[in-house]
């Protein structure tokens, strides 16, 4: 099994429009980042989804166009100025867009974003929760169930150290040991999605 691209060499191959696992790759990360962010906004699962194909056309038709530049930011900041756009838009219009694809694509690209903070880190907050669930699906099979599960009960779903032990059966230790080994790599493979940060 190869690992996964880091996100520096994801977004360099997205631009190539002949490597398909890119985009494919690219789109199981971002899809339900954006979904997410659409739908925390007001907007309806069929306007969500419809807006979600929207930004992805959008990127798909600019992301050649895009360079890593620090003075410019990171491209999760391009994105979420993309999305954020196309979500204010769907929200103070009401109604669709009957512009042609290409230029309502060049008007989401041209637009400021929203200078809400708690707006501005709703993408990253979705892209941590898409990452960590990428990352999780990634590596469970590297773990027995009694290790994985003494790491979801205490990590995720906050129960106490001595209640999963109790529940799962082990000892304490055994439970803060397993929880230990899954967040290092857990860390780890996190850490590959995120080395252009």
């Amino acid at each position: 099994m190869t690992s996964p691209e880091t996100q520096s060499s994801l977004l360099l191959r997205v631009r190539n429009s002949n490597d398909a696992a890119a985009w494919d790759e690219f789109v199981q990360i971002y899809q339900p980042v954006i979904y997410r962010m659409a739908r925390i906004r007001g907007l309806q699962p069929a306007d969500a989804d419809d807006l979600t194909q929207q930004v992805l056309i959008a990127v798909s038709s600019a992301v050649d166009r895009w360079e890593p530049d620090e003075s410019r930011g990171r491209f999760r900041t391009w994105l979420r100025k993309v999305a954020q756009n196309a979500i204010l838009n769907a929200l103070s219009r009401g109604v669709r867009d009957r512009a042609s694809a290409d230029q309502a694509i060049e008007l989401l690209l041209k637009e400021f974003p929203d200078r809400d903070p708690q707006h501005s880190s709703l993408l990253q907050i979705e892209y941590r929760r898409e990452i960590f669930q990428q990352a999780a699906s990634q590596i469970r099979t590297e773990f027995t169930d009694d290790t994985w599960n003494s790491f979801w009960l205490t990590a995720v779903e906050g129960l106490d150290v001595e209640q999963a032990a109790s529940r799962l059966g082990r000892s304490r230790g055994s439970v803060y040991a397993s929880r230990s080994r899954v967040m290092k790599r857990l860390k780890q493979k996190v850490e590959e999605y995120n080395e252009d940060d």
